[in-house]
């Protein structure tokens, strides 16, 4: 029987709280139930187990994270799109580093959930939407987007790691690779694929 009061969504936000504070790989039904002061049987009325719950982590960060950025790049475009949308994305990581993580690594998610999840959806069509506006079409938008999600998920996991040991500030290489990524973007080489021969 379900405890009353606990919810599927409060027991992931108790699960994405718990992430952020000890890491997404610390995360446990026992970690979770203990929060939230029950047995760890009652959660199992609320998500099949623990790879569910890490699911609904991922999507419930996917949805914030994108909220974020769609209200940081509203109105937007070029280079101060860019940069809204990277500031955003790393802004995110640094205060839910937990729930980040949970975006960031491949979670077999209940399909009808994720059906009614915007958030990835919504983070593939901002990117494209903010690219677009650089004059970029296929392939070279998927390889853009590419580009782009590798540097920004690069740069802040070696920031959580501690990986950069230079005393510059990590704000300033930020600033000077959102630079240097706008450059790129303006002047994006042509490709050959699918040029007649």
């Amino acid at each position: 029987m379900a405890r009353a009061g606990l919810t599927a969504e409060r027991v992931t936000l108790a699960a994405a709280e718990l992430a952020d504070e000890a890491g997404f790989g610390q995360v446990s039904m026992a970690r979770v139930a203990r929060r939230l002061g029950v047995k760890d049987a009652s959660l199992y009325a609320h998500v099949r187990g623990l790879e569910d719950l890490r699911g609904r982590i991922a999507l419930l960060a996917a949805d914030e994270k994108t909220l974020r950025i769609a209200e940081a790049t509203a109105g937007r475009a070029g280079k101060d799109a860019l940069v809204a949308f990277a500031d955003a994305w790393r802004d995110y990581a640094h205060e839910h580093p937990g729930r980040y993580l949970a975006t960031q690594t491949s979670i077999d998610v209940d399909p009808e959930l994720a059906a009614r999840a915007p958030g990835p959806r919504r983070a593939v069509e901002l990117t494209y939407s903010m690219l677009r506006g650089y004059g970029l079409a296929e392939p070279d938008l998927t390889d853009a987007v590419r580009l782009l999600r590798s540097t920004f998920h690069g740069f802040v996991a070696l920031e959580a790691a501690d990986g950069f040991g230079h005393t510059r500030p990590a704000r300033q290489s930020w600033n000077r690779a959102l630079d240097a990524l706008h450059t790129l973007l303006e002047h994006w080489p042509t490709s050959d694929e699918g040029a007649s021969s």
